[in-house]
């Protein structure tokens, strides 16, 4: 049985957002946390590592390492696109700047790909709103044009997506190649051809990147999807079946040939903590689209089962559930999650022509409410660091970051200035009248979360750098061990710290447990108290020297211990 569609939109309320605004909030968005920062601790400097090792030859391209590390679990493509970006770059082009090139690139293409599944999607039969009885429904390609603009902006809203988005980790490759493969089947019944050629390279990139189960598992639901099509694409059904088989058993033999197959489910050691803490962290991650995806299920829920709809939203509900059942069994689950947030904002798109005025009105108020009192937190933070008024906040940032010297850029103050004056133009505009676009109630939340990322990687991006480097640690390493330091050898750091100590430190770095080069004369330990770690081997060699901590944590220590003279040389007279 055929149930109408709940949909219900004017022609008016179809027209697009406009272009020039559009691209400038994605330009916005985009651009600041890659463009001007050192690399973040942890995954984000570490895939950094193993790129300079690449592209300086001193890596096995199908194996990388990282002084005897080798990166647990994700994926080569990362990292062959961040090697060749900084083979080709210019020599001009810093090397960190160099390496997030591609995914620049790879951001865009997860906004471009969105933008277009959804598109494709709302121009399905069951998608379409009722037709009234005089005319002035809103016309197919204007009805699509405008949800495509929403569900772009759903996915700018999203908070989870703004740092990892933003990294240069295998985890923003598969965000991208997850949203190829999200946009080649939403494609496939009005552009074959294009969808040949997106579904095997969003497949294999997926594999590629560290993720073939949940490659395989979106390829076979693609296939029974393509099998099951609505009348209108009977004919071509079979084949677009077949073609999703194919590309899955390919990206399964290509993951056995690489060796990338990994069992990664860990069952949690105690489950009602593990499921708070994991829905504490759905609710903000996906925050608004998630909201606006149940609304979607609930009224569309007829629509769903029913042979003329299930396109529009079985599609977007098996991305979902894929990468919802992959949080919940895999770590590091936000990671996973994010994997997600393409199809979540494809399920809050469709929310949008069935919402009530009141809904739409809460969310307006709450997201003003939210995103301007975090733009004023930020400003005022800021304003203390470099005035001392009021003095609190700066005191905070004193306790909190010790030995950080706020400094004033000029370029970033304009452009934070430029933004936060937009954001109330915007809002002004908003508040000025009932506006009946169907995108409108997706603007402030997009263009709050823009705002605010805007404000951190402008005023406050020497703190947060201060904070979340390894640069601050390693120049204090490099001040303790002198201007000819020689070779050191590391024991108990992670691969995060060995990279960063090679990259702000141009330390030669060697791991103790292997055979180094004749003449070390120091030894870099990690170790959260300024105890030896009980694994050391023959520690009556080393002298501590110096522990040495990140200012913001000072429990992440670093041990420098110098070699100690052989016994012969301290009895020689």
């Amino acid at each position: 049985m055929n149930h109408p569609t709940p949909a219900i939109v004017t022609q008016r309320a179809a027209r697009p957002l406009p272009r020039w605004a559009l691209l400038l909030l994605c330009l916005a968005y985009v651009v600041p946390g890659f463009v001007g920062r050192d690399p973040w601790r942890n995954v984000d400097v570490a895939s950094f590592g193993y790129m300079l090792e690449l592209a300086l030859g001193r890596s096995h391209w199908l194996a990388p390492t990282l002084a005897g590390f080798t990166p647990d679990g994700d994926g080569l493509l990362a990292f062959w696109l961040g090697a060749l970006a900084l083979q080709w770059a210019p020599g001009w082009l810093a090397p960190e700047m160099a390496a997030r090139l591609p995914f620049i690139a790879l951001l865009v293409l997860t906004l471009l790909a969105t933008w277009y599944t959804v598109y494709y999607l709302a121009r399905s039969p069951g998608a379409q709103p009722v037709a009234f009885a005089f005319g002035g429904e809103a016309h197919p390609k204007d009805y699509a044009r405008s949800m495509a603009d929403a569900g772009l902006l759903a996915l700018l809203a999203c908070l989870g997506l703004a740092q990892l988005s933003h990294e240069i980790t295998s985890y923003l490759a598969q965000l991208a190649c997850t949203a190829l493969v999200f946009f080649a089947a939403a494609i496939q019944p009005y552009h074959p051809r294009r969808a040949a050629v997106a579904m095997p390279l969003g497949m294999v990139g997926l594999t590629l990147a560290g993720a073939p189960t949940l490659a395989t598992l979106l390829g076979l639901g693609c296939a029974a999807l393509a099998w099951w099509a609505p009348a209108h694409t009977a004919d071509r059904r079979r084949t677009a079946a077949l073609a999703w088989a194919a590309a899955t058993l390919a990206s399964m033999g290509l993951a056995w040939a690489l060796d990338l197959w990994a069992w990664r489910i860990e069952p949690p050691q105690a489950f009602l903590p593990y499921a708070t803490t994991m829905l504490r962290m759905l609710v903000w991650f996906g925050w608004p689209a998630w909201p606006l995806a149940l609304w979607t299920l609930w009224r569309w829920r007829r629509q769903i089962a029913s042979r003329t709809g299930h396109r529009h939203l079985w599609l977007p509900l098996w991305f979902t559930l894929v990468t919802l059942a992959a949080t919940f069994t895999t770590q590091p689950a936000d990671r996973a999650l994010l994997l997600g947030l393409p199809a979540l904002a494809v399920l809050a798109a469709f929310a949008l022509p069935t919402l009530e005025r009141s809904i739409a009105a809460l969310i307006d108020w709450f997201t003003l409410l939210f995103f301007s009192v975090s733009a004023i937190a930020i400003w005022v933070v800021w304003i203390s660091l470099h005035t001392g008024i009021p003095a609190q906040p700066a005191a905070n940032v004193a306790r909190l970051a010790p030995g950080f010297i706020p400094r004033f850029d000029g370029l970033a103050f304009v452009l934070a200035l430029a933004a936060t004056a937009a954001w109330c133009a915007l809002v002004w505009w908003r508040a000025a009248r009932h506006r009946t676009a169907l995108w409108k109630s997706l603007v402030l939340p997009a263009s709050g979360t823009t705002l605010a990322w805007l404000l951190l990687m402008t005023i406050w991006l020497p703190m947060l750098d201060y904070a979340r480097s390894y640069a601050p640690q390693v120049r204090q390493i490099v001040a303790t061990l002198g201007p000819q330091p020689g070779c050191v050898l590391t024991h108990n750091l992670g691969d995060s710290q060995v990279a960063a100590l090679q990259f702000h430190g141009h330390l030669a770095l060697y791991p103790a447990s292997a055979e180094p080069p004749q003449g070390c004369q120091w030894l870099a330990v990690g170790s959260d108290t300024n105890d030896l770690p009980d694994d050391l081997a023959q520690p009556a060699q080393w002298l501590p020297f110096a522990a040495i901590g990140r200012p913001t944590n000072r429990s992440e220590r670093i041990l420098l211990l110098k070699r100690l003279p052989p016994a012969s040389d301290e009895a020689a007279p």
